[in-house]
């Protein structure tokens, strides 16, 4: 499996939320960190997009931003300060009494049970896809999505799924082919990115720190203090990320008995790997298997 379509299948284990915003005058949302992935494509007008630590950035029709993993951010009709902005109302908002100036599509994935994949923590928080490079896609797309927003049709739910995965996965190749890497997770350390793509070709290989940094062609410490620092964990600890990624989707997406999971990831025994799951997600496998179907039956996109 290549590396965009492990995460997008990682991101689909949560569930997917999109509505249409429209705003005239002087507006501005705060919207706080979550656990999962999230984007905005904005369809008209002109706004800024504000972070915690970066100048404001202008927006215009066709850009996309992909909030790679929930980092808190805003979007406004002018530049200011991020907490200057009230937080992002709940629930649908009321409709306005004249013509809009500003329309944007708000989505996110939200992973209630699980983490975003090891992958998206190598890119940054926050990506803007300019609409000047990256061709009208984005606005179809996000056309096609608000169209089966407002008017419900049979086969809907799988339709909008796919069309916010076909949005994500835009902007990931779009990013990934203007900062020169399309085979493997982006850093800009190419020590960490042939260790990083032995990880990610096969995951449930026991790889050893010798192994990996024989392929980086570096000593043990070496190579292990290097990666930790570029990535923010060690190795195995980073191996384990990218398991349990894979782990959360095989067990939304099928009925695959958990020792034969457990097998699938690399793992020496259904123990093992029930113990691994419950330290990362607080959940056993069994019963992160049943939430997810409940999840499904609850109607995620409005």
């Amino acid at each position: 499996m290549d590396i965009l379509s492990e995460v997008i299948g990682s991101i689909r284990t949560g569930q997917v939320y999109a509505r249409r915003v429209e705003e005239t005058g002087s507006w501005g949302w705060r919207y706080d960190e979550f656990t999962g992935s999230g984007f905005h494509v904005v369809l008209r007008g002109q706004g800024w997009l504000l972070t915690e630590d970066a100048p404001p950035r202008a927006l215009r029709v066709g850009d996309v931003v992909l909030i790679t993993r929930g980092a808190r951010h805003g979007l406004s009709s002018e530049p200011c300060a991020l907490y200057d902005l009230p937080p992002e109302p709940t629930g649908p908002p009321p409709p306005l009494p004249g013509p809009t100036e500003f329309e944007f599509l708000c989505g996110a994935y939200r992973l209630p049970n699980g983490k975003v994949h090891d992958y998206l923590t190598t890119l940054p928080e926050l990506i803007v896809a300019s609409s000047e490079r990256g061709g009208p896609q984005a606005t179809t797309l996000a056309e096609l999505l608000l169209a089966d927003l407002s008017a419900p049709r049979p086969g809907a739910e799988a339709t909008r799924s796919a069309l916010a995965d076909l949005l994500l996965m835009h902007v990931l190749r779009q990013w990934l082919r203007e900062n020169g890497t399309t085979d493997g997770p982006y850093t800009d350390d190419p020590v960490v990115a042939r260790a990083l793509r032995h990880i990610h070709s096969a995951p449930h290989r026991n790889w050893t720190v010798a192994e990996l940094s024989t392929a980086a062609g570096m000593s043990r410490t070496a190579f292990t203090r290097r990666f930790t620092r570029v990535l923010g964990k060690p190795p195995r600890d980073y191996l384990t990320g990218v398991r349990l990624s894979r782990a959360e989707r095989l067990l939304r997406e099928g009925d695959m008995p958990l020792m034969a999971v457990a097998r699938e990831l690399g793992y020496s025994s259904e123990f093992a790997f029930g113990a691994a799951f419950r330290r990362a997600h607080g959940i056993s496998p069994g019963r992160f298997r049943d939430s997810s179907r409940t999840d499904r039956r609850v109607p995620a996109i409005r």
